[in-house]
């Protein structure tokens, strides 16, 4: 099924149309902005932040891979080599104007339109039927469990660092928290009437499927 309105995949090019848009490169042209860093710097910062969450720098090389691709887009600049006492040189960059522009227009961008992004337990649910009820209920379940735990530890989470604050911290600093755990919330309680309709017989009156159900038995 197609669905309507969706951009159709991550990464997709921008309206920009020369450059494609990621969050990554999206937040090292913001940082950059705020002030000049060296890659690592940037890891880190994102980190410090905890932006980590929605930002994935697992992989330092994404990180200079973007840049380098940022760099030879005109939106960021070598500003200078850092040199220390035994320790690699370290390469100071920061944003262009033309980059504080490009960022503020994809950050629009990524606001205004919703990206299909074709997450693994859409594509699972697909193919629910092509195994036993009781199997589809008892991983469901394991779901259901793990988005709890979750759901508990980023409330956790939020508390012990917001805490650190006498005053309290702004909403706008902790909207994209607030989203993943709406987000997941949602989630658990979907797949908590999922399986109790499957359990009362409502979403699947055959009770049992196999793999045989899957090519000829689907509705148009």
């Amino acid at each position: 099924m197609n669905i309507p309105g969706a951009t159709e995949q991550r990464g997709a090019v921008s309206a920009d149309g020369d450059l494609r848009l990621s969050p990554l490169a999206v937040a090292i042209l913001i940082l950059l902005a705020h002030e000049p860093m060296h890659p690592y710097g940037l890891r880190q910062r994102l980190q410090e932040w905890d932006k980590d969450r929605v930002i994935n720098v697992n992989q330092r090389n994404a990180i200079y891979y973007t840049i380098d691709r940022l760099r030879r887009a005109g939106l960021i600049n070598l500003r200078e080599t850092a040199r220390q006492d035994n320790r690699p040189d370290r390469s100071v960059y920061e944003a262009t104007d033309e980059g504080v522009a490009r960022a503020r227009r994809w950050l629009s961008e990524m606001l205004a339109a919703p990206v299909y992004e074709y997450p693994t337990f859409p594509a699972a649910l697909a193919f629910l039927q092509s195994i036993p009820a009781e199997a589809a209920v008892a991983a469901l379940e394991q779901r259901m469990a793990a988005l709890d735990a979750d759901i508990r530890r980023l409330r956790q989470h939020v508390d012990s660092h917001v805490a650190r604050f006498p005053g309290g911290v702004d909403r706008i600093f902790l909207v994209e928290v607030e989203y993943q755990q709406a987000m997941w919330e949602a989630e658990l309680n979907w797949v908590s009437q999922l399986v109790a309709d499957i359990k009362a017989g409502r979403a699947w009156a055959g009770g049992l499927a196999g793999i045989d159900t899957v090519a000829g038995d689907q509705p148009d």
